[in-house]
């Protein structure tokens, strides 16, 4: 798959407001500081895409984007930065959290998580998603931070941690790009899955 268009379509916070054009939907989850709109503008090549905060927890609503006049990625809130964590779900709103357990759209999950830190909150999330039978792949951030020998250990760590497939492990570096073919490959074979 090759990004050639990107448009930011809107913020949302309730069902009337949500596309009602049947097009794939995409969320994208992670840690409020992991990077998420970075991501999105790297592997958009559009470096204005997605507003990147200082301020960690600054997305608060569904923010949604057209790719390719096909798909919509989903940016959702970050969490581990609510006041209760007991579990993940009570770290989106009420109206976030509806969203990922009805929404017949909704396809997948591109879950980014630290290259150097797996988090508890992580964890979290991938039961969370597992538990609503959600699909569901792994972008590990900040590639261009580790060392070039450690990235197959940090590959294997997260999958032995998650318990998830190896293959849906797929490092990747906003910064310098490097990897973008394979997660967009993933983002590929995400769209194609079926959900039962």
């Amino acid at each position: 798959m090759e990004i050639k268009q990107a448009l930011f379509y809107r913020s949302i916070m309730n069902d009337k407001d949500l596309p009602n054009d049947n097009r794939i939907e995409i969320a994208l989850s992670g840690r409020s500081n992991v990077g998420k709109s970075s991501f999105i503008n790297s592997i958009t090549n559009n470096s204005k895409l997605a507003r990147v905060s200082k301020v960690p927890g600054k997305t608060i609503t569904l923010n949604f984007y057209l790719i390719n006049n096909d798909f919509y990625f989903v940016d959702m809130p970050g969490y581990g930065y609510a006041a209760n964590e007991k579990n993940i779900q009570y770290n989106f709103s009420e109206y976030t959290d509806k969203y990922i357990r009805t929404r017949k759209e909704l396809k997948g999950f591109i879950m980014i998580v630290d290259s150097r830190t797996l988090t508890k909150d992580d964890i979290e999330m991938k039961d969370y998603l597992v538990s609503n039978n959600i699909p569901f792949i792994v972008i590990l951030s900040k590639m261009d931070k580790l060392k070039r020998n450690d990235i197959k250990k940090r590959i294997n760590f997260v999958s032995n941690e998650l318990n998830i497939p190896i293959e849906s492990v797929v490092p990747y570096s906003s910064l310098t790009k490097e990897n973008q073919l394979a997660v967009l490959d993933s983002v590929e074979k995400l769209k194609d899955i079926e959900k039962n």
